[in-house]
C-alpha cells in the first residue's frame, strides 16, 4: 500500500470590516466576483480583488432569515461516553470505563445503602426504558417547566447490528441527582455521573431555537457573505452542552449581526487579506480514534478501551499532546504486516469479521464454515510470509559505502538502518523521518573509545547512540555484539573509583 506524504497548498481569504449604523461592526468573507464562485490562491490574485473593490460601495443586496432548530444529543452507548469524557474531562477510555464499572456495581450512599448508579456501561444501544423516560420527564416538567418538555418522548435510532439487549447507559433513577450523591462519591466518580445523568435529562428537553441570518453584501462586480445567529430558546442547553470537536471549532465562523435590511449602505472599516496553507487531518486523540473504529466497525464497546492501551503499551504509538503519534516500531510492525498480510490488515476485513461473528452469534451461519473461508487464504499468506518476511523494511536510501539499498532493522538497542549486503558491508546508522515522513539517514555520531575494553573479548569499547541515547558498545561489531548503558558503566566506574 503506497503511502501519499501531505503537500501543503497555499490559499488565501479576503475579509471585509463592516459597520451599519447599529453595532456591533461585523466581519464579511469574499466568496464570489462577477457573480462566479472564486477561490484565492495566491497574493497576486488577491490584490487584485481588493484594487476591484476598493473605493467601491458596500450594500447589502440579500438578507436571509429563518428559524433553525438543535436537536438534543441521544443518551451515551460506550463509544460516545469514551468520547465526551475524553473532550470534556480528559479521561483516557480505560479511566473512563474503570469509573464507570464502579458506578454500576454500587456505591455506598449512607441510608441507601449499596446502590448501582448507572445500567451496563457497555452497549451501543440508544434504546431507554418506558420507565426511565417518564422518570426525566418528569423531572423536567418539575425543575424547567412544560416549555422545555417535548409533546411526546424524543427516540433515537440504534445503528445497524446494535445489539438491543442492554439499554443507553443512564442513571438508574433520574431522582440520583448529582448534587444528592456527590457526599458519597469521588471527584473523578462525580464529574463521570454527572455527565451521564446531564446527557440522559437532556435527551428527554426540547431542541434549542436558533434565529440565523444570512446577509450577502455587494462591493462592485464582489461578493461578500456574513452570517450570525441568536438563540431564541435555550432548550436542552440550560442542562447541558455537547464539548466541541475539531470540525465544530473549524466550522463555527458565526458572529453576531447588527439588523440589516437589503440596499443598506455599509461602511467599510477595512479589507484584511491572510494568507493560508492546508493542514493535514490531525492526528488522533482518543475520543476521534474511538470514533474512527466505531464508524469503520472495528471492534465493540467492551474492546475500545483495550485497543487503545495496547497499542499505546506496546509502544506502536507514543502520546504527545494528548493525541497519538506513531512511533518506529509502529511504522516498521505496520509495514511489513500490510506487506505480509494484506488482507487482514483492512479495515473492511475486520468489520465484516465482526459481521460474520453477530451472524454466527445469531444462527445465521455455521462457525465451522467462515473459519474455513478464513484460513483458506490465511494459510497461504502465512507460508508465504514465512519465506519472504525477514523483519526488515527496504527504503530508498543507498548504502555510501557499497551502493546497495539500506534497510529498516530491529536489535536490542532499537531501529536501526542496516545495509542489504550484510555481511559483506556492515555499515549501518541511525534515522529519523522529515516532516513528511520521508526517512532520512543522520548523520553519523562522532564515535570515541572509552576507557576499558569489552569483557567479552578484550576489544576496546565505544560510545554509540541508539534508540534510547548513548551507550557502550564493542568497537568488534558485529562479531561481538556486548553493549551497555551509559548509565550503567557509569554507576560501576563511580563503584570502582
Amino acid at each position: 500500500r503506497k503511502i501519499h506524504a501531505f503537500e501543503s497548498q497555499e490559499y488565501w481569504s479576503l475579509e471585509a470590516h463592516l459597520q451599519s449604523k447599529n453595532p456591533p461592526p461585523f466581519k464579511a468573507k469574499f466568496s464570489r466576483y462577477e457573480g462566479k464562485k472564486l477561490d484565492l490562491k495566491n497574493e497576486n490574485q488577491t490584490k487584485k480583488i481588493i484594487s476591484a473593490v476598493e473605493g467601491q460601495d458596500f450594500t447589502v443586496s440579500k438578507v436571509s432569515k429563518k428559524k433553525k432548530k438543535r436537536n438534543p444529543p441521544p443518551p451515551f452507548i460506550t463509544s460516545l461516553l469514551q468520547q465526551e469524557a475524553n473532550r470534556k474531562l480528559g479521561f483516557s477510555a480505560k479511566k473512563t470505563m474503570l469509573i464507570a464499572q464502579n458506578l454500576y456495581e454500587g456505591l455506598e450512599l449512607g441510608g441507601k445503602g449499596q446502590t448501582g448508579l448507572i445500567t451496563y456501561m457497555r452497549t451501543d444501544s440508544f434504546r431507554l426504558s418506558d420507565e426511565a423516560i417518564s422518570q426525566a420527564r418528569e423531572f423536567i416538567e418539575q425543575t424547567y417547566g412544560k416549555d422545555y418538555l417535548p409533546v411526546k418522548p424524543n427516540s433515537y435510532k440504534s445503528r445497524k447490528g446494535a445489539q438491543g439487549a442492554h439499554e443507553a447507559i443512564r442513571p438508574t433513577s433520574a431522582e440520583l441527582d448529582p448534587k444528592g450523591v456527590a457526599p458519597y462519591l469521588s471527584k473523578d466518580q462525580l464529574y463521570l455521573y454527572t455527565l451521564i445523568w446531564q446527557r440522559f435529562i437532556s435527551c428527554q428537553m426540547n431542541p434549542v431555537i436558533l434565529d440565523q441570518t444570512q446577509v450577502e453584501i455587494i462591493a462592485g462586480k464582489a461578493t461578500f457573505t456574513a452570517s450570525g445567529s441568536v438563540v431564541v430558546f435555550k432548550g436542552f442547553t440550560v442542562l447541558y452542552q455537547e464539548a466541541a470537536t475539531n470540525s465544530d471549532t473549524n466550522n463555527n465562523q458565526e458572529g453576531q449581526l447588527p439588523p440589516l435590511k437589503k440596499d443598506q449602505l455599509l461602511n467599510l472599516i477595512k479589507l484584511e487579506p491572510a494568507q493560508h496553507f492546508t493542514q493535514p487531518p490531525p492526528r488522533f486523540t482518543e475520543a476521534t480514534l474511538i470514533k474512527a473504529l466505531e464508524e469503520n466497525g472495528i471492534g465493540r464497546p467492551s474492546t475500545y478501551a483495550a485497543i487503545l492501551s495496547n497499542i499505546s503499551g506496546k509502544e506502536y504509538v507514543a502520546f504527545e499532546k494528548k493525541r497519538f503519534k506513531p512511533t518506529e516500531l509502529g511504522f516498521l510492525v505496520t509495514d511489513l504486516l500490510i506487506k505480509g498480510f494484506p488482507d487482514i490488515l483492512d479495515t473492511a476485513f475486520t468489520a465484516q469479521m465482526e459481521n460474520n461473528l453477530d451472524k454466527i452469534e445469531r444462527g445465521e451461519v455455521k462457525w465451522n464454515n467462515i473459519l474455513k473461508q478464513f484460513y483458506g487464504s490465511f494459510q497461504k499468506d502465512m507460508e508465504k510470509a514465512k519465506q519472504e518476511m525477514k523483519g526488515e523494511i527496504l527504503t530508498d536510501i543507498i548504502c555510501e559505502k557499497c551502493s546497495k539499498q539500506m534497510s529498516i532493522k530491529s536489535g536490542r538497542n532499537g531501529l536501526f538502518l542496516a545495509c542489504t549486503g550484510y555481511p559483506e558491508c556492515k555499515n549501518t546508522a541511525n534515522f529519523s523521518r522529515d516532516e513528511k515522513g520521508k526517512i532520512i539517514m543522520d548523520a553519523a555520531p562522532e564515535v570515541k573509545e572509552s576507557e576499558g575494553v569489552c569483557e567479552k573479548c578484550g576489544l576496546p569499547k565505544v560510545v554509540k547512540n541508539g534508540r534510547f541515547g548513548a551507550f557502550l558498545a564493542c568497537s568488534g561489531y558485529p562479531e561481538c555484539k556486548n553493549t551497555r548503558p551509559m548509565a550503567e558503566a557509569q554507576t560501576k566506574e563511580t563503584t570502582d573509583i
